[in-house]
């Protein structure tokens, strides 16, 4: 089929990491979210992590 992609490809891969306060939101562990968007002809991924601010410093 003319155009079509797997959900596994793409052009490019973009892994954002939200960090914040951990009293300031109500995330309970990890919230994860994927987007792609096609421009010029390229499939862009990003691959979003909100997490509940708990990391180690």
């Amino acid at each position: 089929m003319a155009g079509y992609r797997a959900d596994d490809e793409y052009d490019y891969l973009f892994k954002l990491v939200l960090i914040g306060d951990s009293g300031s939101k109500s995330t309970i562990g990890i919230e994860f979210a994927t987007k792609s968007l096609n421009i010029d002809n390229k499939v862009i991924k990003a691959q979003i992590w909100d997490t509940a601010g708990q990391e180690r410093r």
